[in-house]
């Protein structure tokens, strides 16, 4: 009974929103009445309100998708969403004060010589506009009615035409900032948790180990993520956008013929030119910039972009008056001299000292002060001039209120698709799929295509992805990135907007466009347009570099890098090292010689043998990495006989799985089934049938499976510990290292200490027990802040416990002062010694080993090897074997 509530809930909304029925209510609303409906049924046809829902009752579901909803979206920690309606703000903004405007009028100007240049204008200016609005409506509004008559005056074909202003006005959904990657964003970070939990729990069933390798991990995403991952295909969308047009203008030129400007390319021109692309380019640059440098999260980047359009609107509605730029020089000014005063000062209140740390607070007021007057001036003249500032509100605000108002009817549709086991039935379909998962991916990209045709991007964001995202990024076959299947969804709901009958791009310009342009026209010139998204799609999918090499680059060149050290770098940093040991290796041993050939013998017994032993470690590094290697390709050679009869039963393994579960379920529901009634009876007897189904598919299991999976489980724990031994053996090899500098680098400390230490029995001299122990507990803590100060630590502590009030001993004291100096000189004698003689040759194999042997000891990964394991990284590693 569970499947027929499931078809109604589907006929319901399908119903809802083919009538036209708004989406904000189409949703919760088939929600509530088919729960409403499976209740009363359950309760006048079985007794039990909970009857047919897959697991819980009525109210559960329909209080789990509000719950849900407060859950994600109200936690201090997951403020994405944020940035949402200032995004919005901006992009209305600069369409208000038809900045827009001015860029396709200039853009068509400069291009138009071009074949095809209006059409290519058109595409740029859309991709401009989706990098500083990423609002369709206003785009595709904007561009058809300036645009498309002139097109059509100049002799371009209408399909052509329509086709480029519609697919131009979608770029805004897949070149950030896009509020689509937002969604999507937020949607992942919880279908990510979801997934990590069941690879956690696939890996402990597979192999039987409580703990999954972190480096096993799925790995998350964020807008900012989303907005770096996106970049590049969105750029590869817009050149495949040009390159057709071009083709098309070179091949029919009659139907794209060149526009010759009629004007003169003089310095009035390109000042024009310059005035109206420079400042949204500029803007673009503020926006994701400060994202990608890793200034600014994507909430403070939307707050830039918010406040840098406002800015421009206040000049550009003032435009051929007197002083119309003054609000936004003043901006640029003060802007500069606080991006001056931050490089040069200390602005912190709280740390001025100094005259010149008061000027430069002085100056950072005057550049905050000359930002707050131009951000103000350029609000009124917003809000005085045709009371733009009033619609830009009303319109974000009427936005903004739809998209939530969606998402909350969303979570409650998802909960109730939940509720009557849909997602346990979409699950059980994917994973029973052949073709592992890619199978299973381009279903569900198939899936959301079609979706396409009916559906807004919105609701198959908030309803599809928290379905199908889980299960996709949980198969360890591919071990896709959360950003990498984002941003694939996200060109794929692009061409939810170009599809008829529901393309939202089309009707948008059918609004605007003249009656004499047919709508068959419109349609056939979509066309190609899609056809060059799903190939965008396509070359992205084969190519996921394309997607994680930028946001994995960035992460690992910020200031927040992760350390050397995390699991997750390792693979790659060994490749990396390997690398290096096959082209530089007799370079790197050669240094490891030299430092062996120093004299050691003067320094302290236990750094000596930790120096000598740390040299003996480099040098086994080597054959460790070896095999490494080799125990790789013993992996990778077997893999490919292995892989067809581990994905047999695994296969297997997880219908039985899923019949156990369904088994599990069925039982509880008889326990709770009235006794004796024929219910009860149905369930018993349906869970003795799929134990039976169980058991069979069990003995399907080749005979063979034990022997060859432990024999290739033996290959993967060979590498395993092979890695794990060369770690280990290159932390010990730089760790005495950086000891030993460490040591000698504070010997000029140690002798500024040394008086200190000298003089103190003459400066306890007199005092009582309790000030004598605080002056030495001064010196100690001093003496603490030193490398390998141990010993001389040890001996002023115990000169401080010698003068303890309750019982002093003077005498003791001393000698333990008197040790403690003797050490101090000794100390100070052979680090002197090693700073002249040693230094310089433990600076000079450091420099040998940092990158490779010592790249786990390294604070964080130096570019050239960030570079290299953001590249290595930013494909897709099949780890299903591990499993």
């Amino acid at each position: 009974m569970e499947l027929v509530f499931l078809l109604i809930l589907v006929i319901l909304m399908a119903t809802a929103l083919g009538s036209g029925y708004p989406v904000a209510f189409a949703l919760p609303g088939s929600a509530i009445l088919t729960i409403g409906l499976a209740a009363a049924s359950g309760y006048l046809f079985a007794g039990d309100p909970d009857a047919y829902f897959a697991s819980g009752g009525p109210v559960q579901w329909l209080s789990a998708g509000v719950t849900n909803f407060r859950g994600v979206y109200w936690e201090v920690e997951r403020d994405t969403l944020i940035a949402i309606p200032l995004f919005i703000f901006m992009g209305i903004m600069l369409q208000r004060s038809q900045i827009a405007e001015d860029l396709l009028v200039a853009m068509a100007q400069l291009f138009g010589p071009i074949p095809g240049g209006l059409g290519i204008s058109v595409v740029f200016v859309g991709a401009l506009l989706a990098a500083t609005t990423g609002i369709l409506g206003a785009t595709v509004v904007a561009m058809g009615l300036i645009s498309l008559p002139a097109m059509l005056q100049r002799g371009y074909s209408q399909s052509l035409a329509t086709g480029t202003i519609s697919a131009s006005g979608t770029l805004g959904q897949i070149i950030p900032p896009s509020i689509v990657l937002i969604i999507l964003a937020d949607q992942l970070a919880s279908a990510v948790d979801q997934a990590s939990t069941a690879r956690k729990a696939l890996h402990k069933l597979a192999t039987g180990e409580l703990t999954m390798p972190s480096e096993f991990d799925v790995v998350s995403t964020s807008a900012g993520d989303m907005f770096l991952g996106a970049l590049v295909p969105g750029v590869l969308l817009v050149l495949l956008y040009m390159s057709y047009i071009l083709i098309f203008a070179l091949v029919k030129p009659s139907s794209a013929p060149a526009v010759p400007h009629e004007g003169e390319y003089d310095a009035k021109f390109f000042g024009r030119i310059f005035l109206t692309l420079i400042p949204p380019l500029a803007l673009i640059f503020l926006v994701l910039g400060s994202i990608i440098a890793g200034i600014a999260t994507v909430n403070q980047a939307g707050a830039i972009g918010a406040v840098g359009a406002t800015i421009m609107a206040g000049y550009r509605l003032r435009e051929g008056h007197r002083g119309a730029f003054i609000p936004a020089i003043l901006g640029l000014l003060s802007i500069g001299l606080i991006v001056y005063v931050l490089s040069n000062y200390n602005t912190n209140i709280k740390n001025i000292v100094t005259p010149e740390d008061e000027q430069g607070l002085m100056l950072a007021i005057i550049g905050v002060s000359g930002l707050s007057i131009s951000i103000l001036w350029s609000l009124l003249r917003t809000l005085l001039i045709n009371q733009t500032l009033r619609g830009v509100m009303i319109d974000t605000a009427m936005t903004t209120t739809l998209v939530f108002i969606i998402l909350l009817g969303a979570a409650m549709l998802t909960s109730a698709f939940r509720a009557f086991g849909g997602e346990e039935l979409v699950k059980e379909f994917l994973e029973t799929l052949p073709g592992g998962f890619w199978s299973k991916f381009i279903i569900v990209m198939a899936v959301i295509f079609l979706l396409g045709f009916f559906l807004d991007f919105i609701e198959i964001a908030v309803v599809v992805v928290p379905i199908v995202a889980p299960i996709l990024l949980a198969d360890p076959s591919a071990n896709i990135t959360a950003v990498w299947l984002g941003v694939m969804i996200g060109l794929n709901i692009q061409t939810s907007f170009l599809t008829p009958p529901f393309g939202f791009a089309l009707f948008y310009l059918r609004g605007v466009a003249d009656a004499s342009v047919r709508t068959i026209n419109m349609y056939k010139g979509v066309v190609p347009f899609i056809a060059l998204q799903l190939t965008a799609l396509v070359i992205v999918g084969l190519n996921p570099a394309l997607v994680n090499y930028l946001p994995t680059r960035t992460s690992l060149l910020a200031e927040t890098a992760p350390p050397p050290l995390n699991p997750r770098l390792q693979f790659s940093m060994e490749n990396f090292v390997s690398t290096e040991f096959q082209q530089n290796g007799d370079a790197i041993k050669a240094a490891i010689e030299t430092a062996k050939s120093i004299d050691i013998s003067y320094l302290p017994e236990d750094l000596r043998e930790d120096l000598a032993e740390g040299f003996e470690n480099a040098e086994a590094a080597f054959p460790m990495m070896a095999e490494i290697d080799e125990a790789r390709a013993a992996v990778l050679a077997q893999s490919d006989a292995y892989r067809p009869l581990h994905s047999q039963v695994r296969q297997i393994e997880a219908d039985i799985r899923r019949l156990e579960e369904e088994i599990d379920r069925l039982s509880t529901n008889a326990r709770r089934a009235e006794e004796g009634s024929p219910r009860q009876a149905r369930l018993q007897a349906r869970a003795t049938g799929l134990a039976a189904e169980r058991d069979a598919l069990a003995a399907t299991i080749p005979a063979e499976w034990a022997e060859v999976n432990g024999a290739f489980s033996q290959l993967v724990r060979r590498e395993q510990r092979a890695r794990n031994s060369y770690r280990r053996n290159v932390d010990d090899a730089y760790e005495p290292l950086v000891e030993a500098r460490a040591i000698i680098g504070d010997t000029e400390r140690l002798g500024e200490l040394l008086p200190m230490i000298e003089g103190l029995p003459a400066q306890i001299e007199g005092l009582d027990p309790e000030s004598a122990q605080e002056t030495i507990r001064e010196v100690e803590r001093a003496v603490r802040e030193l490398e390998g100060t141990g010993d001389i630590r040890s001996a002023l502590s115990s000169a401080r416990r010698a003068l303890r009030p309750s019982r002093p001993e003077p005498e003791e004291a001393a000698e333990a002062m008197t040790e403690a100096l003797s050490l101090a000189q000794a100390d100070l004698a052979w680090r002197s010694r090693a700073a002249e003689d040693l230094l310089p040759g433990l600076e000079a194999y450091d420099a040998a080993i940092r990158d490779t042997i010592g790249l786990r000891g390294q604070p964080r990964l130096p570019r050239e090897q960030a570079l290299y394991v953001a590249s290595d990284s930013a494909g897709h590693r099949d780890i299903a074997l591990s499993f």
